[in-house]
């Protein structure tokens, strides 16, 4: 079954230059590997190779995950002819995109925003497809991100930390319900598989007490 996509608002690093095609040149690095964050019920590791199996085969560039406006780059099969390129590097995720800065109001605004630092920071969203959790017993658990299975897009965002602020409002609550949710289900897996073992060990302590009528 398809898990739910997620979102992450971090202070991942996006730099603006101007191309000598006259195009607005974004880059960045929008996933960090072993990078400890607070997500708010609990702190989060992307853990080295996370995305060495993620399907990255179609990937939107947009700005505060507005969905309702056009894209601003797109990743098809990561080819050199798309308007955004990702690459995978040792510290997690690079992406390099040209947007038509001269054509396209939405694409200078976001190009003038990161080039005067006013935009500094992205998020991006995406499918868990393996994760592990140490201290899930105790008021602020890790979880450690293990496989990603798909990215469906990155955002360059107003607001790239937690605060509950204007613009990122909305979108901050959506990231932080299903970082409750993760944590919610991670609690309730913990929970089965102990009163499994609590089955188990009644059973075996059964089998091993001597029958009285023999």
């Amino acid at each position: 079954m398809q898990k739910p996509y997620e979102m992450r608002f971090m202070n991942f690093e996006i730099r603006a230059e101007e191309t000598e095609q006259q195009m607005g040149r974004l880059t960045g690095r929008p996933v960090v590997y072993g990078s400890r964050t607070d997500i708010g019920p609990y702190d989060e590791i992307i853990e080295p190779g996370a995305l060495d199996h993620a399907d990255l085969r179609d990937v939107r560039l947009l700005v505060n995950h507005n969905a309702m406006m056009i894209p601003l780059a797109r990743s098809r099969n990561n080819n050199e002819n798309s308007t955004m390129q990702l690459m995978l590097v040792p510290e997690g995720m690079d992406f390099r995109s040209d947007i038509d800065i001269k054509r396209n109001t939405d694409a200078m605004n976001l190009y003038s925003a990161v080039d005067r630092g006013d935009i500094s920071g992205m998020s991006f969203r995406f499918a868990v497809d393996e994760d592990s959790w140490e201290g899930l017993e105790t008021d602020h658990p890790t979880r450690h991100i293990r496989s990603i299975s798909r990215i469906v897009e990155i955002s360059a965002v107003t607001f790239p930390a937690y605060a509950a602020t204007s613009i990122e409002a909305r979108g901050i609550s959506d990231a932080l319900e299903s970082a409750r949710e993760a944590l919610e289900s991670a609690k309730a897996a913990a929970r089965s598989i102990e009163r499994q073992k609590q089955k188990i060990k009644i059973m075996m302590e059964m089998e091993d007490t001597p029958n009285e009528n023999h």
